[in-house]
């Protein structure tokens, strides 16, 4: 099995170009396969009397990704060998970005914006749905729109749209749910920040991807919220299950290379004792 872990930056890039690549580079220093932004603008994003209300959502505008860092960043992540990926959070950004990305990402927040998920379907490109608040049959509805328009690459994340998320909130169990009804890959996307149960969603659950938010420093406009992870923190995760993975074998019961030598020193069948005899008479003991 193979686990793609996806750095979300989410809004803490602080529309700071420097602080972007170097999420980039972080993301490929601590081993992940792909690095995620989010391209929204607060006036497309909420109802005008919501944005006019509310001082907190107005100030977001603060956290909108500048479009023209998008070409930059994606040109970053190639140069490193990552997959580059943002998600749009209006119509016209799936064309703003289809010249840069590997892939679109659709928000939990966006599952029920059919046009949105039409749009990116018909790239051709790969998609990912993040699914947190869904019914089934919400889910079911995006599944059967994307198959309507013969997507083929269709990537699912059990997610929790609460930040942080308990442990015990978590509901890993949806993942096997998700897997079995739709067919397709099936992934964790995570507000915990716990190493448990990101290792209980990989090695139980079999999640083949995992996306987390990441901030640098704690200076990340997001960071406050408890649910990003720190670059060494979440290394150790991503290097142990790698390191897990690889002990899964190969499949069958039989001595391996690194215990041959060790098979000599067994009980012998007829006294018991060790090493075998026959090679206690190379040594002439008896």
């Amino acid at each position: 099995m193979c686990v793609n872990f996806v750095a979300e930056v989410s809004s803490n890039h602080n529309q700071d170009l420097k602080r972007s690549l170097k999420f980039i580079e972080t993301a490929a220093a601590i081993g992940c396969s792909a690095v995620k932004f989010q391209l929204f603008k607060i006036d497309k994003l909420f109802a005008s009397e919501i944005i006019e209300k509310s001082k907190d959502i107005k100030a977001r505008k603060k956290w909108e990704l500048p479009l023209k860092f998008v070409p930059i960043l994606s040109k970053k992540c190639h140069e490193l060998n990552l997959k580059f990926s943002c998600t749009p959070f209006y119509t016209e950004a799936v064309k703003e970005l289809q010249q840069c990305v590997d892939y679109y990402k659709i928000a939990s927040y966006e599952l029920l914006h059919n046009d949105l998920i039409e749009e990116c379907a018909r790239t051709g490109f790969p998609l990912i749905l993040s699914t947190g608040m869904a019914t089934l049959d919400e889910i079911d509805s995006a599944i059967e729109s994307l198959r309507s328009l013969k997507v083929k690459d269709v990537t699912l994340l059990h997610c929790v749209s609460s930040y942080p998320t308990p442990a015990e909130q978590c509901n890993l169990a949806a993942i096997k749910i998700l897997r079995e009804r739709y067919k397709c890959k099936v992934g964790w996307s995570d507000h915990t920040a716990s190493r448990a149960v990101i290792y209980r969603a990989v090695h139980k659950w079999g999640a083949t991807m995992v996306e987390f938010h990441m901030d640098l420093d704690g200076k990340g406009v997001e960071f406050s919220g408890k649910h990003c992870w720190l670059p060494d923190d979440i290394k150790e995760v991503i290097e142990n299950i790698k390191m897990g993975i690889k002990g899964d074998g190969i499949a069958k019961k039989a001595p391996l290379a690194s215990e041959i030598s060790e098979r000599n020193w067994r009980a012998d069948p007829i006294d018991g004792l060790r090493p075998l005899r026959k090679i206690r008479k190379k040594w002439n003991l008896i």
